[in-house]
C-alpha cells in the first residue's frame, strides 16, 4: 500500500471521531420530540418532561466533556499517546450509550449523558492532534478537512434514522427513541478496532524518546525519501522544546507555557477567537415557520445531507485558497445569508397560529442552506484545520483541548440564550449574528496568518518566534543531552545503523 494512502486511511479513521459529536448533538434534539421518550421519562403526574430536566440532559453532556477535555485529556494524551486516548474515549462512549438506551428513569439517562460527554471529551481533542501529526505537510489541510465532514455524517445518519422512524406505521414502543440512541455504538466501535491498525503519532513518539518507532511510523505514512528529513526536523524541534521549556513535568506546565511564552500566548488567543466564532444555530427557528413536525424532521435530514457535500468542498479548497482566505470568505458569505434571513423574517406576515406561510418557510430554510454552504467548509471545517496547525508538539494536545472546549462553552451559552432572544426579538435576533460575522472578518484579517503548506515544526516563525526546527538544529550537544534529547549526529548514526540492517536483511 502506498504510504500516502495509509496516511489518508488513518486520518479518515481518526476524523470519524467527530461523527460522535455530530450524532449525539442531533440525537437528543430529535428523540425528545417522540411521544415514547416523553412517556417513558416524564413524571407520572406530568404530561411533559420538566424543562429544567431537559436542560440538565444537555448540561450534563457539556460538563462531562469540559471536565475531561480540559483537565484530564491533555495529560492522558501526553503520557498514553493520541491513538490510545481515542480508543479509550470511544470505548467510554459505547458503554454510556447502553446506559442511555436502557435507562429506567431520567436520572439514569442524565448520568449516561454525563459519561458520554466524558468519553467524547477524551476522544475528540485527540482526533485533530493525531491527524495533524500523522499527515504530510502538503496535504495536511485536506486530511484535516474530513474532521468537520464526519460531524455532518453523524448528523446525517441520525436525522434520517429519526425521519424514517417518524414515518413508520409500526408501533415500536420505547424502541422508537431507543433505536436512534443505540445506533451510536457503531461508529466508535469501528474507530476502536481500526486504530489498532494505525501507527502512533511520530511526534509523540519522538517526544517520549522512541525515535526508532517514530521512524517506523513515518515509514508507513511517508514516501521513503521524505522520512529522514522529516524525522530530523521533528527531533530538532522536540529537542529545542525540551531544552527551553520547564522540565518539571507537572500537569499544569503546558498551560503555563501557553500563557508565558509570547508567541504561544498569541496563538492561544487566535485559537480561542476562531473557535468561539464557530457559531451554530438551532433548528428552533423552523418551529416559527413550519407547523408540521415531520416537515422539520425532513428539513433537518436534508440539511445534514447537503452539509456533507459542503464540507467536502473544504477538502478541495483548503490547500488551494488557504486557511485564512476560506475564513474571510466564510465570514462574508454566512453574514450576508443571516442578514437576509433577518430581513425576510421581519417583513413577512404571521398567521393566527404564529407561523409564516409555507412558501416563506421554504425560503427561510433555503437561506439556512445558503448559510451552511458558506459555513461548513470555512468556519465549520477550516477552524479545526487551523487550530491543529498552529501549536508546537509540547503543548498541542493541551491547546487543542482548550480550543475544543471553548466551542462547547460558547455553544452552551448560545443554546441557553438563543430561544429567549428569538422569542423576545423575533428575526431581529439575526442582525446580532450578522454583526458577529463582521467581527470574525475583521479579526481574521488582522490577526490570522496563513499556514498553508508550512511544516508543523516551522509554524512558530509565523507568530513571531524562531522555528523550533532551526533552533533545535542549532542547539549545542551538551544542552540537547541535558534535555534527554537525540543529537543530529546520533540521529544520523541511528539512520546509518538502520540502513545497514535493512541492507543485510535484504541480502
Amino acid at each position: 500500500m502506498h504510504p500516502h494512502v495509509q496516511a489518508w486511511l488513518c486520518a479518515t479513521l481518526a476524523a470519524m471521531t467527530m461523527a460522535l459529536n455530530g450524532y449525539d448533538s442531533s440525537t437528543f434534539n430529535s428523540v425528545q420530540a417522540f411521544t415514547s421518550f416523553v412517556a417513558h421519562f416524564k413524571k407520572p403526574q406530568e404530561t411533559a418532561i420538566e424543562p429544567n430536566l431537559l436542560g440538565a440532559v444537555n448540561t450534563a453532556y457539556t460538563c462531562g466533556g469540559i471536565v475531561t477535555g480540559f483537565f484530564l485529556t491533555p495529560t492522558l494524551s501526553k503520557y498514553l499517546g493520541r491513538r490510545l486516548c481515542i480508543q479509550i474515549g470511544c470505548t467510554v462512549v459505547v458503554l454510556s450509550t447502553f446506559l442511555q438506551t436502557f435507562a429506567p428513569n431520567i436520572a439514569s439517562f442524565i448520568a449516561g449523558r454525563l459519561i458520554l460527554g466524558m468519553g467524547q471529551g477524551i476522544a475528540l481533542p485527540n482526533g485533530p492532534v493525531y491527524i495533524a501529526e500523522i499527515a504530510p505537510a502538503n496535504i495536511r489541510g485536506m486530511m484535516m478537512s474530513f474532521w468537520q465532514m464526519w460531524y455532518a455524517i453523524g448528523s446525517f445518519i441520525v436525522y434520517w434514522i429519526v425521519y424514517g422512524i417518524s414515518k413508520s406505521s409500526t408501533n415500536l414502543g420505547d424502541w422508537q427513541y431507543r433505536i436512534p440512541i443505540l445506533c451510536q455504538i457503531v461508529v466508535p466501535s469501528i474507530i476502536t478496532a481500526g486504530m489498532f491498525w494505525c501507527p502512533e503519532s511520530p511526534r509523540w513518539l519522538v517526544e517520549t524518546g522512541r525515535v526508532e518507532r517514530a521512524r517506523e511510523s513515518l515509514s508507513r505514512t511517508r514516501i521513503p525519501s521524505d522520512v529522514e528529513e522529516e524525522l530530523g526536523a521533528i527531533v530538532a524541534a522536540v529537542n529545542f522544546e525540551k531544552a527551553v521549556v520547564d522540565s518539571s513535568h507537572k500537569w499544569w506546565t503546558p498551560y503555563l507555557t501557553l500563557l508565558k511564552e509570547p508567541s504561544l500566548r498569541r496563538r492561544s488567543l487566535v485559537a480561542l477567537f476562531i473557535n468561539a466564532g464557530q457559531q451554530s444555530y438551532t433548528t428552533l427557528v423552523y418551529k416559527s415557520v413550519f407547523s408540521d413536525t415531520n416537515t422539520i424532521f425532513l428539513i433537518n435530514a436534508l440539511y445534514a445531507t447537503f452539509a456533507i457535500v459542503f464540507c467536502l468542498s473544504c477538502t478541495w479548497l483548503v490547500e488551494r485558497l488557504g486557511r485564512r482566505s476560506l475564513l474571510l470568505i466564510g465570514a462574508v458569505g454566512q453574514g450576508l445569508a443571516i442578514m437576509i434571513v433577518a430581513v425576510v423574517g421581519i417583513t413577512q406576515p404571521v398567521d393566527a397560529s404564529g407561523h409564516r406561510s409555507y412558501g416563506v418557510g421554504v425560503g427561510i430554510a433555503s437561506l439556512f442552506f445558503l448559510f451552511a454552504f458558506f459555513y461548513k467548509p470555512t468556519w465549520g471545517a477550516t477552524v479545526w484545520v487551523y487550530t491543529a496547525d498552529i501549536f508546537s508538539t509540547d503543548v498541542r494536545a493541551h491547546a487543542i483541548s482548550m480550543s475544543a472546549q471553548t466551542q462547547s462553552v460558547v455553544n452552551t451559552i448560545l443554546n441557553q440564550f438563543f430561544p429567549t432572544f428569538l422569542a423576545n426579538c423575533g428575526f431581529y435576533t439575526f442582525f446580532f449574528f450578522a454583526g458577529m460575522n463582521a467581527i470574525l472578518f475583521v479579526g481574521t484579517w488582522f490577526f490570522v496568518p496563513e499556514t498553508k503548506g508550512v511544516p508543523l515544526e516551522d509554524i512558530d516563525s509565523l507568530f513571531g518566534a524562531t522555528s523550533h526546527r532551526i533552533a533545535g538544529e542549532a542547539l549545542p550537544d551538551d544542552k540537547v543531552q541535558s534535555a534527554n534529547g537525540v543529537t543530529q549526529a546520533q540521529l544520523a548514526g541511528i539512520h546509518d545503523e538502520h540502513t545497514e540492517k535493512a541492507e543485510v536483511e535484504h541480502v
